[in-house]
């Protein structure tokens, strides 16, 4: 029996996920971190994009997040994110229609344009997108 350690993935909408993991990979602020049980405690923050989990049993999920932050403890690891989804529930067709209006809506901007809101969006949208895209590279779904 591999060894685990229990993980818990919060949003501002609630608890997405609850369980025992073997590993959690996310991607923070200089490239992506591998945690497993017994890594040293740490508080770090998080950019948008996937969190993949290996479940107890080898099974793997992955998550999208907006970006937030991780805190690993000794018998816990929580990752605290504004929006948390699983990636099999984003649509991938509505992502690619919101990425074209976000790069339209940044070539086009008026008086009134908040570039940095809108770079912020875009961001998301393709974080989201790359989470997909592993996510089908990877089970080829």
């Amino acid at each position: 029996m591999a060894i685990s350690v229990h993980c818990d993935i919060v949003s501002a909408e609630g608890e997405i996920f609850s369980g025992l993991v073997e590993g959690l990979i996310a991607h923070g602020n200089l490239g992506d971190l591998g945690i497993h049980p017994g890594h040293a405690p740490l508080i770090t923050d998080l950019k948008p994009g996937p969190v993949r989990l290996t479940k107890s049993g080898g099974e793997e999920e992955v998550f999208y997040i907006s970006g937030g932050f991780l805190e690993v403890q000794p018998s816990m690891v929580k990752v605290l994110a504004d929006t948390a989804v699983r990636a099999s529930d984003i649509d991938e067709a509505a992502a690619q229609e919101a990425l074209k209006a976000a790069e339209q809506a940044l070539n086009e901007k008026g008086a009134e344009f908040n570039y940095g809101s809108a770079a912020a969006h875009l961001a998301e949208i393709a974080a989201q997108l790359r989470t997909v895209q592993q996510l089908r590279k990877k089970y080829g779904s």
